[in-house]
């Protein structure tokens, strides 16, 4: 089997089971793998027999990402906020917890739209009863200021 030939049977058996961006990670560390390997002098057949057939590296790849509960070889970056709600594993039969990843921008523009609409919520109340409101806080105004003269 050629490296080409071992690298899409890698990606076409992982494409189903994990993400795009874990697909890459993965498809990429192999390739860096393999490269790295022969430049230490080793044949690059040599190095894709060692590695075995690229179905079994795939479910081994695939039940270590279930085993970890999140994307395999990812760690939340910074920017992220991790919620976790508490839905039953179907795949697994127990009762672990799906960690649901939002980046810290969507958490963000999220927040501000939110502050918008409640601004422009509050905004149209005031402006709609401002001209109930009014008359009604004159008239109290002014029947004050003549029970204060008697």
């Amino acid at each position: 089997m050629s490296r080409v030939e071992f690298i899409d049977e890698l990606q076409r058996a992982l494409a189903g089971s994990l993400g795009s961006s874990s697909v890459n990670e993965n498809i990429r560390y192999y390739q860096e793998y393999i490269d790295t390997q022969v430049r230490t002098g080793q044949g690059e057949q040599d190095v894709i027999d060692r590695l075995g057939d690229p179905r079994l590296l795939a479910k081994s790849i695939i039940e270590a990402s279930r085993n970890e509960g999140r994307s395999y070889g990812r760690e939340p970056s910074v920017c992220e906020e991790v919620y976790e709600d508490g839905t039953q594993s179907a795949e697994r039969g127990n009762t672990g917890s799906r960690i649901l990843r939002i980046p810290g921008w969507v958490v963000l523009v999220l927040v501000i739209l939110s502050v918008i609409v409640t601004v422009s919520i509050v905004g149209t109340l005031v402006s709609a009863l401002l001209p109930v409101l009014l008359p009604i806080l004159c008239i109290v105004v002014l029947l004050r200021m003549v029970q204060r003269r008697r």
